[in-house]
């Protein structure tokens, strides 16, 4: 068991004094966020004042420092990806961040006031993280790393959980084991190398020539130039490929089931990429599902564990200001990012 959380749940002692659940600084009525009006590209994208959302139940109140951008917000932004889940506009994106708490529903939440935090938001549920402050579920939210920046814990969340799902979760990478990760210098997949390594899988990574020597030292022991090779031609018989290309890009989701050994698993992961993925998988005598990330706080803290002790690493390519999010879409649209695009929201 967590013997960190056993500290942070045991009762106040005679004597304690409860932290306090709102912290000293004062919280505006309104704050600066990036919202759109109606779906579009990068441009429609701008920056206005608006209410500061107010926590209820469980909840926690977050000042937001940095927030993840991320290729399902640009999706998002369009009109598809979970587009469909937002009931009006004008609507703010983002659903990663880290922050500090600034108000905590009681005085001895495992998360007080004047706690550094990362997460993700319920978003489109409620308002994303392209803004000042945000609304956060406590099971939602694990405490920072400490060895991190704002600015590079923000790049984590919803990559490294992702990452966590797909690597952990679903493949249930071990010794051994032989995984394919398509994209493997992006976000999720810069982790997902990381992941599926550190768990004792034979890797291999496919990426920009560029990408391929810093795969290498993420723990791929093979890298695929996907521009001048095949993967197909150097790869046969692995046990799970992790997709997050899908077939928007030279049929990689159908060329992937080529090198599946018979019962091997397919793991679809960009929305929308590939909608014929199961039925082409069962022809082809292999298992396949997609995943979708799930914002759990307890992984969170294992992850954040692993970032201190040095096992896994985030890389931050690109840092926007909020005023630039239609320049960070743009960048992450143009998919070459090596590892994660952050907009730096304010300060600590």
């Amino acid at each position: 068991m967590d013997k960190s959380r056993l500290t942070r749940l045991r009762p106040t002692r005679s004597g304690e004094t409860p932290v306090a659940a709102t912290t000293n600084e004062t919280i505006p009525e309104t704050m600066r966020a990036v919202v759109f009006d109606a779906p579009g590209d990068a441009g429609v994208l701008r920056e206005e004042r608006i209410p500061v959302p107010a926590p209820v139940l469980s909840e926690v109140l977050v000042r937001v420092v940095a927030a993840g951008v991320n290729p399902i917000d640009a999706k998002t932004r369009a009109g598809r990806g979970a587009h469909s889940g937002i009931t009006q506009h004008p609507s703010t994106l983002g659903f990663d961040f880290s922050g500090v708490v600034v108000s905590s529903p009681y005085e001895s939440h495992p998360f007080p006031s004047g706690t550094e935090v990362f997460g993700m938001v319920p978003f489109p549920r409620s308002g994303g993280t392209y803004a000042e402050y945000a609304v956060v579920p406590t099971l939602s939210v694990a405490r920072k790393p400490t060895s991190l920046s704002h600015v590079e814990a923000a790049g984590v969340p919803l990559a490294a959980l992702t990452a966590w799902g797909l690597v952990v979760e679903t493949a249930h990478a071990h010794e051994g084991q032989r995984v394919l990760i398509h994209a493997g210098s992006g976000g999720v997949g810069h982790f997902a190398v990381q992941l599926a390594a550190y768990f004792g899988a034979h890797v291999t990574a496919t990426g920009s020539e560029r990408n391929l020597p810093w795969l290498r030292d993420l723990g791929a022991a093979v890298t695929v130039d996907y521009a001048t090779t095949r993967f197909e031609d150097l790869v046969d018989g692995v046990d799970v490929v992790i997709d997050l290309v899908g077939n928007v890009h030279d049929d990689t989701g159908t060329r992937s089931l080529t090198v599946l050994r018979p019962g091997g698993l397919y793991v679809m992961v960009p929305t929308g990429s590939w909608p014929g993925y199961a039925e082409a998988a069962a022809r082809a005598g292999v298992r396949a599902t997609s995943y979708k990330v799930i914002p759990d706080g307890s992984v969170l803290s294992t992850l954040a564990r692993l970032l201190d002790s040095g096992a896994i690493q985030v890389y931050v390519d690109r840092v926007f200001d909020l005023a630039e999010a239609s320049d960070a879409h743009r960048e992450i649209e143009r998919g070459h990012s090596r590892g994660k695009v952050v907009l730096r929201i304010g300060d600590a």
